[in-house]
């Protein structure tokens, strides 16, 4: 109970019993020296004199305590700063990653409606080009099929059985195949549109390229790319993707190519 009043900082401590010392000091001096009834009928000028010799030591020895006090006050103040600062450092970190992963699931959600649009949009444009209406090359039964396939969850069996056709047979006017009629043509132009803005809005919450290298890798992200090649007209804009080419060559490799 009676450590609670001391001090914590051991410099008080110290000027404090250096201050007790000084004033017995100062005691017995006059006690011996001049007597305290000769020192009580000083004049005031000389006592005085005196007081202020006598306390100018502890002046500076209180100044300099307070100086030191001061540094080590200031050196706390700064730590405290400092923790404070990464603090915020953090929570702001996570809050930024707390959007990130925020962006992030809006982006899944909306992406997964956006894959079954175009993949519905280049079924539109492979019936138009292969189904009864077009070449005759598939039969409604066989579309149905495939669109049973498009039902289940598979949104790019269209755009794989586009890749299929242009990479394995040399004999497939591609042209003629996306761009013949003004319908595949509308089709075809929905679908680049539709694929860039996908991309650009995984871009927005993708800080390392992850989600945007897998769109441009997948079936979609594929035939998009080797559209956009062929298109006589449409403008690249921003999303030039100068690794295009390598891709459509790893995937054109893979199919025996």
């Amino acid at each position: 109970m009676h450590w609670r009043i001391l001090p914590r900082d051991w410099r008080i401590l110290f000027g404090l019993v250096v201050s007790l010392l000084w004033f017995l000091f100062l005691g017995s001096y006059i006690q011996m020296n001049v007597g305290w009834s000769r020192f009580m009928d000083l004049p005031i000028a000389e006592m005085g004199n005196f007081l202020e010799g006598a306390f100018a030591f502890l002046a500076f020895l209180w100044l300099v305590i307070g100086l030191f006090i001061q540094q080590s006050v200031l050196a706390d103040n700064n730590e405290e700063l400092r923790r404070s600062n990464l603090n915020s450092e953090k929570q702001t970190q996570a809050i930024a990653a707390t959007e990130l992963n925020a962006r992030q699931e809006t982006f899944f959600k909306i992406a997964e409606s956006t894959r079954r649009q175009l993949g519905a949009t280049v079924g539109l444009l492979f019936i138009s080009s292969q189904g009864p209406v077009g070449d005759g090359n598939y039969d409604n039964d066989h579309l149905r099929e495939i669109w049973r396939e498009f039902a289940h969850g598979d949104f790019e069996v269209w755009s794989r059985m586009f890749l299929s056709m242009t990479v394995n047979d040399d004999a497939v006017d591609s042209e003629d195949l996306f761009f013949g009629t003004e319908i595949r043509r509308g089709h075809t132009d929905n679908f680049i549109v539709g694929f860039e803005r996908l991309l650009r809005l995984a871009r927005d919450c993708d800080t390392d390229n992850l989600i945007v290298d897998s769109l441009i890798v997948s079936a979609h992200g594929l035939l998009a790319v080797r559209l956009r090649e062929m298109h006589p007209e449409y403008d690249f804009g921003e999303f030039d993707f100068t690794d295009s080419r390598q891709y459509l060559e790893r995937f054109m490799a893979g199919n025996g190519q």
